[in-house]
């Protein structure tokens, strides 16, 4: 089975970067975090606006110290170990395991991807006009193309750009009026329903902000980017690298999150201030709420609103292919990693683009795009526990991270993490028999 990183091999044709790395400290978290925000979680997040209000705001106060410790422990393990989640968990577990979850994983991710793309092509068709059909087409068919022929240092930067498609939310926010005293109330002071559709809409919005695919996307960005610097080396090999590394990493992470929940924050509270407000309680799609925002926030809000669903979709979809892309490879001992030429890494590549026609044919399908999407919410929720139970056990021993096992600080974040998210699956269950 041949090595699934082989970069500084100079018999390998990689896509070498040209120039100084663009990246410094702000990189696979920043790009983690704005991308968590995608056309699905946009719809997430405005129907829990449009169903609850204000009411479920608490929850991503909740989350976000919750996901910069799941997200940072990833990162670390990818950047100990100079290989991904998926590689790791092979490393020390019995492969059905690993067979299953990156099963679970492709099938959340291929929906969400047809669901973005879905989202996507609406958004443009509303604010442009033309045929959904071309819309669907040039965005699944340019983001492929982008990742296989562009060179990842390059890529990336775009990348990071598109996180500032994000700014739009909190643009719109303050374009509404917004009674900011009862947003803070309901945000410190959250009065929690134990009943089914307030649980489900929880665990929808958990599952959407502490999502699989995100594990496997940030770890696996710190192998790339221990790929694009020469001298670089997975810490378990340079030890010496490990504060800087950390610090970074750290950095990088929490504002990345930051980020990502502020504008789902300010995506439920401009929701809860215009459709909850006008009695619109029912939200399915990113591209329905931008619709419907029209007649009672303006065209303004609608537009600004609409060509943010664009903008966080064209970040959202490498991550979601490439996450599946990343896993499958890894699983199966292929070569992968946006770095690699297409000849080098054709297996990483197809999954890649076999991924996002799947989810392109799903526009296509009886599958009901608006259930599929919320429910892969719900389901990422459900699938995170066991793989979060994994990394940690992983991550906490001293013979997979020697010297670099967590630290106890991370250790009972991590666990407490969990611990949230299989009460939050439960409390649904529960709620659900009855």
């Amino acid at each position: 089975m041949s090595e699934q990183r082989t970069p500084r091999s100079p018999a390998v044709a990689v896509k070498t970067p040209e120039g100084p790395k663009l990246m410094q400290i702000l990189g696979p978290g920043l790009i983690t975090g704005a991308s968590d925000d995608d056309p699905s979680g946009i719809a997430t997040y405005s129907q829990a606006g449009a169903q609850f209000g204000f009411q479920l705001c608490w929850t991503l106060l909740l989350s976000w110290p919750l996901m910069c410790v799941i997200q940072e422990i990833c990162a670390r393990v990818g950047r100990i170990q100079g290989r991904g989640l998926a590689g790791v968990i092979k490393a020390h577990y019995p492969a059905p395991l690993l067979y299953a979850l990156v099963g679970l994983l492709l099938v959340a991710n291929t929906i969400n991807i047809g669901a973005d793309l879905g989202a996507m092509a609406a958004a443009l068709q509303l604010v442009a006009g033309g045929p959904t059909l071309l819309w669907l087409l040039m965005f699944a068919l340019g983001s492929v193309l982008l990742e296989i022929f562009v060179r990842y240092s390059r890529y990336v930067s775009v990348l990071k750009w598109l996180t500032l498609s994000l700014l739009s939310y909190v643009a719109v926010a303050f374009a509404v009026d917004v009674p900011w005293l009862a947003v803070a109330r309901s945000t410190v002071l959250p009065n929690i329903k134990l009943d089914a559709d307030y649980l489900t809409v929880v665990v929808a919005i958990l599952g959407t902000t502490i999502s699989p695919y995100l594990f496997f996307w940030q770890a696996e960005q710190e192998v790339e980017e221990i790929a694009e610097q020469p001298e670089a080396l997975p810490l378990m090999e340079a030890p010496h690298q490990a504060r800087a590394a950390f610090v970074r990493i750290r950095l990088d992470t929490y504002l990345g999150m930051g980020l990502s929940n502020l504008v789902a924050l300010f995506i439920m509270i401009t929701a809860g201030a215009t459709l909850n407000a006008h009695g619109i309680t029912d939200i399915q799609t990113s591209a329905q709420a931008a619709e419907a925002l029209r007649p009672v926030a303006g065209a303004f809000v609608f537009w600004i609103f609409a060509l943010g669903i664009i903008g966080t979709g064209l970040l959202a979809l490498p991550v979601l292919a490439g996450s599946s892309a990343y896993a499958v490879g890894e699983a199966l001992g292929w070569t992968v990693g946006l770095a690699q030429t297409f000849s080098r890494a054709k297996g990483f590549y197809g999954v890649l683009a076999a991924s996002t026609a799947v989810g392109l044919a799903l526009n296509y399908s009886a599958l009901d795009p608006v259930k599929a999407l919320f429910w892969s919410a719900v389901i990422n929720g459900v699938i995170a526990v066991p793989l979060m139970v994994i990394l940690m056990l992983v991550a906490s021993r001293r013979q997979a991270m020697g010297r670099f096992a967590l630290p106890t600080g991370l250790r009972i974040g991590g666990w407490i993490a969990t611990a949230v998210m299989a009460l939050a699956a439960v409390g649904m269950f529960a709620t659900m028999v009855r």
